[in-house]
């Protein structure tokens, strides 16, 4: 039965998907032990010095349950789970799934407003953090929240230090293994996170059957098998991570799963060249780091197949260096943790590799291109991406407002992104509806300036945000990292010649470039446009518009905050 809160596919819908074998009630929870018949002593995972196999897995998953049961988990809990790249992340949770909670996943950079919100929404009744990780306490603020909130009755630390009085230590959490009830495969198993910037995120529930047909399908279009190596340099809590294939879709295929303590090409390339790693995912900000970092390092990067790149909208001077520089083969990835996948093939041809997103991952991903009326659009015209099918959700957690608007009558998903389908139905996405700069009038979208920018020469990075303007409405304020010395980069008037001379219409043009030393990012690594658009409007950046402001001068006028 559904968790209260949540949003069911239709009886009818449910049926078809099981009937067609899309949804074979398999229960996460099950996963760790089928995993152990199948791959034994095969190592499962590699954190630091550790190497573990699925059957060692199994067992820690098993223990790990009993001993939440112990200490008073109950099916239905609601769990926050904020815990860093270890292994212990993906022990805790199928142990959760074993024990029939929820687990509410949370970045590890979520301080208290974050927590809170997500302890509220969720009704948690229980918290797991890694105690103190890089100089903060996180069993602190859970233990202060918990003197605050009624329901949050069991604080859990994963830590090696010492542990505050009244949370449970990781030594703690290890029993007898018990006999527990499987669960009920359409119910929620977990909750992921929206991924937007500008508000409190939103909850997103998936089911036992919903995510294990996502995984499954993604490893087999993958091609994953017992000698594949995923590295997961990406938060592990991230859905690319986690499930696309990811850790859930590797392990399910007999795979090796090596987790990373953060995405620099310092330790990732290291762990590659050691673990001969044969598939990562990264967002395009990472990607364009590691291309930078290449040009030093000798590392041995030659195990590495496929680089999917995904989270944001990858521009097709960046996608171009891949496979000459890393020597691996590129894939885009378009998805959300919402559900709808979108991935390039192996087969695609080169062109459709550096400029589009694939298709869906799936036969059932229902796809609607729609104009301002939601009336379908031929395809190569541009208009939202609306979705439905057999891994895409059917409402938020807890949010019947959000959903009334998000979700059409009969029942796609608003995704808010602007897209294409090419005549042969692969996925181009422009971008975000509401990442435009409406400036006289003119819509202007954010991301086909910045594709522009990235192709003049010296320009590493480019973000493109409104700025209020008392006489336009909105003015273009555009943020710009140098691939060169400051000196180097060209003053606002010959970057709009440059521009001009590209194409690009003069209402589109730039009203301020500024070259700053990085662009701020989210959690989740994506550039932070809610950042970019605070410093923007600040008063010291916004005079004199239009005219020439020398790069030294514009990185130290004001700082952009970062996380």
């Amino acid at each position: 039965m559904m968790l209260d809160g949540c949003t069911p596919w239709p009886a009818e819908t449910a049926a078809h998907y099981r009937g067609a074998g899309l949804w074979r009630g398999t229960d996460l929870g099950s996963l760790p032990r089928l995993w152990a018949d199948a791959y034994g002593t095969t190592t499962a995972l590699v954190a630091g010095p550790d190497r573990i196999s699925y059957l060692e897995l199994a067992d820690r998953v098993d223990r790990t349950a009993a001993g939440f049961v112990r200490e008073g988990v109950r099916p239905g809990d609601r769990i926050v789970l904020q815990l860093p790249n270890t292994a212990r992340f993906v022990e805790v949770a199928f142990a959760l799934f074993r024990a029939g909670a929820k687990p509410v996943f949370s970045l590890t950079s979520h301080r208290a407003q974050e927590v809170r919100h997500l302890c509220e929404l969720s009704g948690a009744s229980g918290y797991v953090g890694p105690g103190v990780f890089r100089g903060f306490d996180h069993t602190a603020l859970a233990r202060r929240l918990a003197a605050e909130l009624p329901g949050l009755r069991m604080v859990f630390d994963m830590g090696d230090g010492p542990v505050l009085e009244g949370a449970v230590p990781a030594s703690g959490i290890d029993a007898e293994p018990l006999p527990l009830p499987a669960n009920d495969p359409s119910d929620v198993a977990f909750f992921l996170l929206s991924g937007g910037t500008t508000a409190l995120p939103k909850l997103i529930p998936r089911t036992h059957d919903d995510y294990a047909y996502q995984t499954r399908t993604v490893a087999e279009l993958s091609g994953l098998g017992p000698g594949s190596v995923y590295l997961a340099a990406l938060p592990v809590e991230f859905n690319f991570t986690w499930g696309c294939p990811g850790v859930v879709g590797t392990l399910s295929s007999g795979g090796t799963v090596v987790l990373a303590p953060d995405a620099t090409a310092d330790v990732c390339f290291r762990l590659i060249e050691r673990e001969r790693v044969t598939l990562t995912s990264v967002v395009p900000t990472v990607a364009r780091l590691w291309l930078e970092e290449r040009q030093w390092s000798d590392a041995d990067l030659s195990s590495l197949q496929v680089l999917q790149i995904g989270g944001a909208r990858l521009e097709p001077e960046l996608a171009a260096r891949i496979t000459p520089e890393l020597g691996c083969r590129l894939q885009q990835v378009f998805g959300m943790a919402e559900g709808l996948l979108s991935m390039g093939r192996a087969d695609d041809d080169p062109h459709s590799a550096l400029h589009t997103q694939g298709r869906p991952v799936s036969p059932a991903d229902e796809i609607r291109i729609v104009d301002a009326s939601d009336a379908p659009v031929p395809p190569g015209v541009t208009g939202e991406l609306l979705t439905r099918g057999p891994y895409t959700l059917r409402g938020y957690y807890r949010a019947p407002g959000h959903n009334a608007v998000a979700f059409t009558e009969d029942g796609f998903y608003r995704t808010g992104d602007l897209a294409s389908l090419t005549p042969e139905g692969r996925l181009v996405v422009e971008g975000r509806i509401k990442d435009v700069v409406v400036r006289g009038g003119d819509k202007i979208a954010a991301g086909e300036v910045e594709a522009h920018l990235l192709a003049v020469p010296g320009i590493a990075a480019a973000a493109v945000v409104p700025v209020p303007d008392e006489f336009l409405g909105e003015r273009i304020y555009a943020f710009l990292v140098s691939r060169d010395e400051p000196g180097a980069v060209p003053p606002l008037s010959l970057l709009k010649a440059t521009l001009h001379q590209r194409g690009l219409a003069d209402f589109k043009l730039p009203d301020r470039a500024e070259y700053v030393a990085d662009l701020p990012l989210t959690p989740l690594g994506k550039i932070d446009k809610k950042a970019l658009s605070a410093a923007a409007a600040d008063p010291a950046r916004s005079r004199d518009w239009g005219q020439d402001r020398p790069a030294p001068a514009a990185v130290a006028a004001a700082p952009i905050p970062t996380r």
